[in-house]
């Protein structure tokens, strides 16, 4: 009967032990591993992307400022043309006819004045010795004068159809390339309200730039001299690079939407770029390179008491900007001055040397979920009395 008393005890003290395990000391530990990271020099790049569209520097649309056929054309497409060189004629026959019509005015005219001067001379000696009436010289004077403006009339009237038959031989104004060609051979244009575009002309295709459209919200960003890199769907694997050299202040408001012009220098020296190509474009509008720098949620980082284990202390100090790092079982606060960022990194002008690891991040693990500093607040405090906290150091990159 004793022993079967003493089996029974030891029977209930192991199922106590085993609930108190179950209720304590069974359940899974948590842990706090923070990570690190150094400070060491990088560099600090902000961007802002936008599309825009290829096209030359310069380019000219040439027309003709007379109506007829097309007789002749001596360029077609990507022809290489100099300033001066025939490019086109039209069919001049009335534009001849019209300038022999003008001689023959012109003529007639000048022997109309010839006569109207002799009479004129006549009758102002006549006026002279009063062989005449005031009223007959003054006639002839009036012949005279209009006989005058007749021929300069005419000599205008033969400079235009010279000038008009002129313009019937198209000269190319720009060394450059033939991009398009409206026109062809038999062709009719007129000329009556607009001038008709027979040919656009690129002056030098390796020199190109971008137009882009440029978001109302990042415009205040770009400035003339900016880095630029862009690629284009026909080289995906090429990087084009170009600089900002003019901003427009003119905005254009599509759907609700207001975008700037651009300028960006296209250096084509490969004559890869095409004229109209889309480009889709990147402007640096912040460039520092090979600065101190350390990630930016570095200075977000603030340890709490709910964080450390035993023997840990917190070192602070008070300062608006401030990193923290771990050293031995000690958080240390250092108060930094901070430059340039681009919102993942921060510049650090001064408070830490190259190289210290500085606290970034936390992350619970071993409870009933992970945790970090990215999901949860790491300022509230957890109840100490729900877990059997431990503090490991671990260092990532």
């Amino acid at each position: 009967m004793k022993n079967k008393k003493i089996w029974m005890a030891v029977g209930a003290v192991a199922v106590i032990a085993i609930v108190a395990w179950a209720l304590s000391g069974g359940k899974k530990e948590e842990t706090v591993e923070f990570e690190t990271a150094k400070a060491e020099r990088q560099n600090i790049h902000t961007t802002i992307t936008a599309t825009g569209t290829i096209e030359p520097v310069t380019s000219v649309t040439v027309g003709t400022q007379v109506s007829g056929i097309v007789s002749k054309l001596y360029v077609d497409y990507n022809s290489v043309v100099k300033k001066g060189q025939i490019i086109a004629e039209l069919d001049k026959t009335n534009l001849t006819s019209e300038l022999n019509r003008a001689k023959a005015d012109l003529t007639s005219a000048e022997s109309t004045l010839n006569y109207e001067t002799a009479n004129f001379q006549r009758y102002q000696t006549l006026f002279d010795k009063g062989l005449v009436s005031a009223n007959d010289y003054e006639n002839a004077k009036l012949s005279y004068q209009k006989a005058r403006q007749a021929v300069a009339s005419s000599k205008e009237s033969v400079q235009k159809a010279q000038t008009n038959l002129g313009y019937a031989t198209i000269t190319s104004p720009i060394d450059g390339v033939v991009l398009s060609k409206s026109v062809e051979e038999g062709q009719t244009v007129a000329a009556s309200f607009n001038t008709p575009e027979l040919f656009n002309i690129a002056q030098d295709l390796t020199d190109m730039r971008v137009i882009a459209d440029i978001d109302e919200a990042d415009i205040g960003g770009v400035k003339e001299g900016q880095r630029v890199s862009f690629t284009v769907d026909a080289f995906p694997d090429d990087k084009f690079e170009g600089q900002v050299t003019q901003v427009r202040q003119q905005a254009t408001t599509t759907s609700n939407v207001v975008t700037y012009e651009v300028v960006i220098s296209a250096p084509n020296k490969d004559l890869k770029l095409k004229p109209g190509l889309t480009a889709n474009v990147t402007i640096y509008t912040l460039e520092k390179n090979d600065v101190l720098a350390v990630p930016s949620k570095a200075l977000r980082f603030i340890p709490n008491e709910a964080l450390l284990k035993k023997g840990e202390q917190i070192e602070d100090v008070e300062a608006p900007l401030k990193v923290w790092t771990l050293e031995g079982n000690t958080f240390k606060a250092h108060k930094v001055e901070t430059g340039t960022t681009n919102g993942m990194l921060t510049e650090i002008v001064s408070g830490i040397s190259e190289g210290t690891d500085v606290l970034v991040d936390f992350k619970i693990s071993g409870g009933e979920q992970e945790q970090s500093q990215q999901s949860q607040n790491p300022f509230m405090p957890r109840p100490r009395n729900n877990r059997n906290q431990q503090g490991q150091q671990g260092q990532k990159k």
